[in-house]
């Protein structure tokens, strides 16, 4: 099985290119067409994305999880990363900002969590036939992500199925963020040479994982080197069983 994560930066990193900031305001054009023809080549069963646009008037209306799945004919997954209690909720662009699942099998069942401490909350929880998928994207701040770490430690630990956990960790000081979440739940890292993921154009930072339970094998772990977004992909090849 083939998975890819990647956070696409609400299919804005061609704007960013002129406008570093501004940029993630501006519309995406056709740049949505180029990321939607790479997922395609790498030919993936599950996609997690972080930070996609569900319809504001940067998308045209459209939502852009709803457009890659019929792009791929997949099956997708979609929530808002802020609460529906979020002050977040009221602001415009920012209601429409969320994290996805697209799967090319039947989706088993999915649930929707929110951490309780940070701006970013969810935590997507995604079964398959043979495996659970969370999707996260933590917290900038360093004592709400610990939180959210902490709180990540008790939804996992709680399935006893073969699992993933992957996302934008904003683990500024990378691997040694997570060590201890991954000693005691047994996660493994699927990126063994701990590689940096960003910014795309220059990596020195590993802010996004792939993490995976005992009871999968990675058989192959690769960073395309496409700068489609601010932030690399990660695509695993693993095994279960």
């Amino acid at each position: 099985m083939r998975f890819l994560l990647y956070n696409i930066c609400y299919g804005t990193h061609g704007n960013q290119k002129r406008l570093p900031l501004l940029g993630l305001l501006g519309s995406t054009h056709n740049h949505l067409g180029e990321i939607s023809r790479f997922i395609k080549q790498q030919n993936p069963d599950v996609v997690g994305l972080v930070e996609v646009d569900a319809g504001s008037y940067r998308s045209k209306r459209k939502s852009q999880v709803e457009t890659l799945a019929q792009d791929m004919g997949h099956f997708h997954a979609y929530c808002s990363k802020y609460a529906e209690d979020s002050r977040w909720q009221r602001v415009p662009v920012y209601n429409k900002q969320g994290n996805a699942f697209l799967a090319k099998d039947t989706i088993h069942n999915e649930r929707f969590h929110y951490f309780e401490r940070g701006m970013k909350k969810l935590v997507i929880e995604l079964e398959l036939e043979t495996v659970t998928f969370f999707l996260v994207h933590l917290a900038l701040g360093y004592k709400a992500r610990q939180a959210q770490i902490l709180h990540l430690y008790d939804m996992i630990k709680k399935t006893s199925r073969a699992h993933i956990v992957a996302g934008d960790f904003n683990a500024f000081m990378g691997e040694d963020e997570i060590r201890l979440l991954m000693s005691a739940s047994g996660l493994k890292n699927a990126d063994q040479n701990m590689q940096p993921s960003f910014p795309s154009r220059n990596p020195k930072r590993q802010l996004d994982f792939i993490l995976h339970s005992p009871e999968i094998t990675v058989t192959h772990f690769e960073m395309p080197r496409v700068l489609l977004s601010d932030h690399l992909p990660l695509v695993i090849d693993f095994e279960v069983g």
